[in-house]
């Protein structure tokens, strides 16, 4: 696979996905489908952005009145532009800033998450034993002494994740999509890994209300593999009902 740099200057080689040979009528079809997809995007998130102002008020002020810090944490995480020339389309990572509100302390290292994610991806379960503190029957990093006590609350109730309404707007990321990826998790991603950056990135997906914490890494990524192969607007509105269904019942919730 051809090879970038991130254009935010951090020095990160990402993979260039493609390109793909498509024939004429389904290139039509797609670039309809995803322009609808964007306008779904738009119209939803300033409609939810309306909504939720005054919740994501009351959160930001619940956060600084619990730990010292800025409520919104910004992170650099993956997302994918879609090029076509001549009948062909690839997808080309970039970097850029995710919002979400601060569930952990200021300027904690990043070390263990990034210890356990290694862990993850290569299926280690003693060293994600280890690194939990003990054996849990969930593939997410929870017994975390970081997260502070509103924190634990928003990350339980899918608040944290609010600002990404933002990032939708901006058009780095989509309401439905795989979830974006860290640097450093990319990083580690077997070859057939990649084929889930071939779609923008999501507030919800496919694995997310299919398998929210508790689906193992693979098992996850060929879930998001499945979407990217058959995503339609049909599909999204699904998508987004049920992660209604499963925010309200806090399955998979930590």
């Amino acid at each position: 696979m051809e090879q970038i740099k991130s254009n935010q200057g951090t020095g990160e080689v990402l993979e260039v996905i493609g390109p793909f040979s498509r024939s004429q009528p389904y290139m039509v079809r797609r670039e309809f489908c995803l322009a609808c997809k964007r306008a779904l995007d738009v119209v939803l998130a300033s409609t939810a952005l309306i909504l939720v102002l005054p919740v994501m008020l009351v959160v930001a002020i619940a956060i600084r009145l619990d730990s010292r810090g800025p409520a919104i944490f910004r992170q650099q995480r993956v997302t994918v532009a879609r090029r076509v020339t001549r009948g062909s389309e690839r997808w080309e990572p970039y970097l850029f800033t995710c919002y979400k509100f601060r569930s952990m302390v200021h300027n904690v290292s990043e070390e263990r998450h990034q210890a356990y994610i290694g862990a993850l991806i290569n299926d280690d379960r003693k060293q994600m034993a280890e690194i939990q503190g003990q054996d849990v029957p969930v593939h997410k990093l929870v017994h975390d002494d970081r997260v502070t006590r509103v924190g634990s609350w928003i990350r339980k109730t899918s608040l944290d994740e609010l600002p990404q309404l933002f990032n939708v707007l901006k058009g780095d990321m989509s309401l439905v999509g795989p979830r974006p990826a860290i640097p450093y998790e990319v990083n580690l991603y077997k070859p057939w890994h990649h084929q889930r950056l071939q779609a923008k990135p999501g507030i919800t997906g496919w694995w997310q209300i299919n398998g929210r914490g508790t689906a193992e890494f693979d098992d996850g990524i060929r879930q998001d593999i499945w979407y990217v192969k058959h995503q339609s607007l049909r599909l999204d509105l699904y998508i987004l009902l049920k992660t209604l269904f499963v925010v309200l019942g806090r399955k998979g919730a930590y």
